[in-house]
């Protein structure tokens, strides 16, 4: 194993003492939200507003979330033990609409233990896994559980918001408010099928 694997695996296996399950990463919003605060070190009211606003489309996801009888299939059939460990933090918009989705998947195969570790605690790690050089988030990082081998990885984005994205920047230079307004009305049309759709190709 080379100096740098040794690396990684070290930071994997750090990062993986210090996470949460999902349950209690919902858990943690919903109480910053009764704190009126947010993960991470700046507490600043448009990151509070983000994280009350991220709560509510959690619990939303959370309920509404439905996944095809195909998919369904073939990820109860999944039979590979992996680690989904996911980067974060709750005020990340689109983390909002795709860490729910994450778990509908996950709790319908028991070889998927998925994870959750907040970003600005866990630089190292993310650091690892930049996305065009950029800790963007959310991150899963798909790890085989006995080994903390990386597999792949998925995020921050579903591919078809990030050619929806991508496209824009090279239209328009840069990202509005406006853009990301119906971003999020496309992830609300989207309903997840995207991101369920890219989580099957992952386990492929």
């Amino acid at each position: 194993m080379n100096t740098d694997t040794l690396a990684i695996n070290t930071i994997i296996s750090e990062s993986l003492k210090n996470s949460m399950t999902y349950a209690e990463y919902r858990d943690l919003v919903s109480t910053l939200v009764e704190e009126k605060s947010t993960t991470g070190p700046n507490k600043t009211e448009n990151l509070v507003t983000y994280t009350m606003l991220n709560d509510r489309r959690m619990k939303r996801w959370d309920k509404t979330t439905k996944i095809t009888e195909d998919a369904s299939s073939f990820i109860s059939s999944f039979d590979k033990k992996i680690t989904w460990l996911v980067l974060t933090e709750s005020w990340c918009g689109d983390a909002a609409h795709i860490m729910p989705v994450i778990n509908k998947v996950a709790e319908l195969n028991d070889t998927i233990d998925y994870k959750v570790v907040l970003r600005d605690e866990n630089e190292a790690l993310m650091n690892q896994f930049l996305t065009n050089g950029g800790q963007a988030i959310p991150k899963l990082i798909m790890l085989d559980s006995e080994t903390h081998e990386v597999l792949n990885t998925f995020g921050p984005r579903p591919t078809v918001a990030t050619d929806l994205v991508n496209a824009y920047k090279a239209e328009h230079g840069s990202v509005t408010a406006e853009f990301k307004e119906d971003l999020q009305r496309w992830y609300n049309k989207d309903k997840g099928q995207s991101t369920v759709s890219d989580l099957v190709n992952l386990l492929s």
